[in-house]
């Protein structure tokens, strides 16, 4: 067997080898179009205990992603701004490959672009929740988890993040500050909350080029055969706030032809925001 089949099940290289054979085609599974997304749907408010949650399905890649926010030190060089911690992991039930355990140089990496995508575009006004200057700060945490993996999980977790985010109830911050003494990690999910607010919302769009072929949403066998993978995370403005490259390279021309795909489709997901209640 191929070295690049290692670890793989029989369904997958078949799938494999389909999606190869379609997109020499110009064809994608289920009669989808180069520069169409698969099904997406999104809906939050999926984990009670969290301060905010949200599911994302985006074909059958499923992402649950929760907020909770609690009392922390700040970090020494930031003194005056809170401190965000991101972190995603692939369940073992999520894929074959996927084990349970500190997480991979994958799950670093997922972790590490929705991070920068939220810190970079500005979403989180940090200064805005520091209790007291130097002391005690709010730390916000976003996880998420992976329950299904078929393909493109950036997207997909960036959208879980972002919608967790925007529709969650933070501990009213001047309520802490006058009752700092009573205020702990253990009673601060009792006392009054106020909606987060976001100044921003950023949009990851992954982008896979096969043979000199843009397309958008890759899915888990498309991953596999395409050349590169690139990941823009845009603003609200259409500026870009982060790139990752995930996979290879691109040349001079297909730089410009994922900038203009990677733009467009940013509106379209903000569009499916904004028809599920999430927008500035």
């Amino acid at each position: 067997m191929s070295e690049k089949y290692k670890n793989k099940t029989l369904a997958e290289i078949i799938n494999i080898e389909q999606a190869k054979n379609l997109l020499n085609k110009n064809l994608r599974k289920g009669d989808r179009g180069l520069l169409d997304y698969r099904d997406i749907k999104i809906e939050t408010g999926t984990i009670k205990k969290a301060f905010g949650s949200a599911t994302v399905n985006l074909g059958d890649t499923v992402v649950v992603a929760g907020v909770n926010f609690e009392l922390g030190t700040p970090f020494i060089d930031t003194p005056n701004n809170a401190i965000l911690l991101v972190e995603g992991e692939i369940l073992p039930t999520a894929s074959v490959e996927a084990e349970a355990g500190p997480p991979d140089e994958h799950e670093i990496e997922i972790s590490r672009v929705i991070d920068r995508g939220i810190r970079e575009s500005g979403m989180i006004n940090f200064e805005k929740y520091v209790i007291i200057p130097g002391e005690t700060v709010i730390k916000i945490f976003v996880d998420f988890n992976i329950i299904n993996d078929d393909g493109n999980i950036i997207d997909a977790a960036n959208l879980a993040a972002v919608a967790a985010l925007a529709t969650a109830e933070i501990p009213k911050v001047e309520y802490i500050r006058e009752h700092i003494d009573e205020v702990n990690n253990i009673n601060i999910k009792e006392i009054p909350r106020e909606s987060f607010k976001v100044e921003e919302i950023p949009i990851a769009n992954t982008i896979g080029i096969f043979d000199g072929k843009v397309l958008v949403d890759p899915d888990a066998a498309e991953e596999e055969v395409v050349d590169t993978l690139i990941t823009f995370t845009h603003l609200s403005t259409g500026e870009i706030c982060s790139v990752q490259l995930l996979k290879g390279g691109l040349t001079y021309e297909e730089v410009f032809k994922t900038l203009d795909v990677a733009y467009q489709k940013n509106l379209e997901l903000r569009e499916i925001l904004k028809n599920n209640g999430i927008s500035l």
